[in-house]
């Protein structure tokens, strides 16, 4: 008995051959409700992302806040605190004041250190400039157009 080849889709009932043109519309139709559907899908993604990252910011904003409030605080307490070691109240905020001072001055002399190593992007600048003058440069592999 000779074997014949099996007929592609004869066998699924109510299956119809469809030309290249129905099928390729089909294709596009789906490939635009995927696409769709996918940028749906991220939107409603983004929304949940950035209403936490509101709600993660607000935190943080609230606690500097509390923190510059409670470091108002304490430095009142340690300026009071030389009152009670008898220090006159103008005197002991002046002492505090002076000591606030000199951290900023200490760590504006460390940034400024810090400051001063930052350099330009040397790797990136030479990486740059090789492949400036790579693709400037006839390659000698590259066939030579002919006209």
């Amino acid at each position: 008995m000779p074997a014949t080849a099996p007929r592609r889709d004869a066998t699924v009932p109510g299956h119809q051959d469809q030309t290249l043109g129905a099928l390729f519309t089909t294709a596009s139709r789906d490939l635009s409700a995927l696409v769709r559907n996918e940028i749906e899908l991220a939107k409603a993604e983004l929304r949940v992302d950035v209403k936490n990252g509101a709600k993660g910011g607000a935190m943080f904003g609230v606690a500097g806040f509390l923190g510059v409030v409670a470091f108002i605080l304490l430095s009142i307490a340690l300026a009071y605190g030389f009152v009670a070691l008898g220090l006159h109240p103008g005197l002991a905020f002046l002492v505090v004041a002076v000591l606030y001072l000199i951290v900023a001055g200490v760590l504006a002399m460390v940034g400024k250190k810090a400051v001063s190593k930052v350099g330009p992007p040397e790797r990136t600048i030479r990486t740059s400039k090789e492949t400036a003058a790579f693709l400037k440069s006839p390659r000698s592999d590259a066939p030579t157009p002919t006209r």
